[in-house]
């Protein structure tokens, strides 16, 4: 264990790979140990099962996206922030598709709600929003909004799911545009309460 250099942080890390590699579903405490050219048991010295390696895959996942999408919204506002969001969004999904797969494992909340990087996904999705003048309940409507339509067009355009000849950019920037203006005219509810939302960030 010592010769492999093992700690949670590589395992996580090499769990990364491996899902990028072979898919998300394909990561298991075996194949992580084969790639360390150690045994299974070595790895339980650094977390306890498969499903404890896989949160923390996707806490790392996420941290590493909501940074990527932090800096290219920074400074910016109303459609350029939601572009810029949008952006970084797709990329990050298209460039790491095992990575962004674990981004949609349910995480414990007691976990989540510990985890920095989902309380800074949760600070940066709704501030942009907080940008077309929304507060709750409508906030967590448009967040399920954004996240189910990045994620749909993003699953689609990885399994190479477009085939018309209308270039497949031009029509994400015309869905952030149709975004936009659902965002500027959103349908408010009329009885507000004054509950606080726990976060659903659109990661």
């Amino acid at each position: 264990m010592a010769r492999a250099g093992l700690s949670v942080e590589r395992l996580v890390a090499a769990a990364a790979e491996l899902a990028d590699e072979v898919g998300f579903d394909h990561v298991s405490l075996s194949a992580l140990a084969r790639r360390f050219g150690v045994k299974d048991a070595s790895l339980y010295s650094h977390v306890r099962s498969l499903q404890e390696l896989r949160t923390r895959l996707a806490l790392l996942a996420g941290g590493e996206m909501i940074d990527r999408i932090a800096a290219d919204v920074a400074g910016r506002a109303g459609r350029d922030a939601l572009a810029a969001f949008a952006g970084a969004y797709r990329a990050y999904a298209l460039a790491h598709p095992g990575r962004y797969a674990a981004t949609g494992i349910r995480v414990d909340p007691a976990l989540a709600a510990g985890s920095p990087a989902m309380r800074r996904t949760v600070e940066i999705t709704y501030g942009m929003l907080r940008g077309y003048g929304l507060a709750e309940p409508d906030l967590t409507d448009a967040v399920r909004l954004l996240r189910s339509t990045f994620h749909g067009y993003c699953a689609l355009e990885a399994a190479g799911g477009f085939h018309a000849g209308r270039d497949v950019q031009a029509s994400w920037d015309k869905a952030v545009d149709a975004l936009h203006a659902a965002l500027s005219n959103w349908p408010r509810e009329t009885n507000e309460t004054n509950e606080t939302s726990e976060g659903e960030p659109a990661t």
